[in-house]
């Protein structure tokens, strides 16, 4: 359901649907019912700065496909959390948990509690009268942006890694050979940089630097552009130029698919448990595909489609990064 949920968000930033709520309620939004309460929502999506200066032509019928994009992801987001809390609550009742999963179930219920709350952060980061600038386009801030889809991956990792201790018990494994030492901390590294690249995708999206240079492997004529810093002072470039936040993105994809390339590499003739084998190559083909997604999204100046997939792919190449350092989490080293 977590999956889902970063997916149906990609898509509700990709069709430019998450700011036409303008307000948020804890149990959840009343939907228009008839055709008087469509009218009334549409004439309170008319006082902000989103309709007044980027959708000021129209109509009702347009205004409901982007209010039910946003509806969706919020209705989605709030079962997440009811069917979590009540099958937790019974349990927890009854007894059945021990020490460590309560902890481990008070921290994704906070979790699930603050995602929500990050939500409607970051929409009304767009909703705000900061927009002074004829040429400004009215989104949410980069940086609420970034924080909503971390916390979102953070969420996904936490129980996918706690699913796979009780359903896939890492199984313990002696390996043979120098490289051995090399393979834990290289999986951990992989993970984190697959995080990381996910995180500047989100910059990515919220600035809209996707459109800037739409070309591969350079960008534009150059392979380092001119106006990569022309913010002052300069560290501002590295969130807030999209020239700088495309070419950041560009980079860290680089190095990932490097690391998850030379992971694959220097396992090939060790001794491994199955399972670690084909988590290390399902990371290796999702790493090119998201690869190659990345390109073909860029060329086609970020189609919604191929924009939704590549984000989503994101998100499995990380669930099998979680997964390869799952397999690996109690191997040992043995010289020879």
């Amino acid at each position: 359901m977590v999956f889902v949920a970063v997916g149906l968000g990609g898509v509700t930033r990709l069709t430019e649907s998450g700011l036409s709520m303008v307000t948020w309620k804890l149990m959840g939004e009343h939907m228009p019912r008839n055709q008087e309460e469509w009218v009334k929502e549409f004439e309170e999506y008319q006082q902000y700065p989103e309709f007044k200066m980027k959708n000021a032509h129209i109509t009702l019928e347009e205004f409901k496909f982007i209010y039910m994009m946003e509806y969706m992801h919020r209705m989605w987001g709030r079962a997440i959390g009811a069917f979590f809390l009540i099958p937790a609550a019974y349990f927890w009742k009854k007894g059945y948990f021990c020490a460590r999963t309560k902890k481990v179930v008070l921290v994704l219920g906070t979790l699930i509690g603050l995602q929500g709350l990050m939500g409607w952060y970051m929409v009304k980061s767009g909703l705000e009268n900061r927009f002074d600038n004829p040429n400004d386009v009215p989104r949410v801030s980069q940086y609420r942006l970034a924080s909503h889809l971390a916390a979102a991956f953070v969420l996904y990792s936490l129980f996918l890694s706690n699913a796979m201790s009780k359903l896939i018990p890492a199984d313990k494994f002696v390996s043979i050979g120098k490289r051995a030492l090399n393979i834990k901390p290289l999986t951990h590294l992989t993970k984190g940089m697959v995080f990381l690249t996910a995180i500047s995708g989100a910059f990515v999206a919220g600035l809209d630097a996707g459109l800037v240079y739409n070309s591969f492997p350079k960008m534009g004529d150059d392979w380092i552009p001119k106006d990569i810093l022309q913010f002052e002072p300069k560290h501002k470039n590295i969130t807030e130029n999209p020239t700088m936040v495309q070419f950041n993105h560009r980079v860290l994809g680089i190095t990932t698919v490097s690391l998850i390339t030379a992971l694959w590499m220097l396992t090939r003739r060790q001794q491994l448990p199955k399972r670690a084998r084909w988590a290390i190559n399902a990371a290796m083909v999702m790493a090119w595909t998201q690869a190659t997604l990345g390109v073909t999204t860029l060329l086609n100046y970020v189609p919604v489609p191929l924009a939704t997939a590549h984000q989503s792919g994101s998100l499995l190449l990380l669930s099998f990064a979680v997964w390869v350092s799952h397999e690996v989490r109690f191997l040992k080293y043995m010289p020879k």
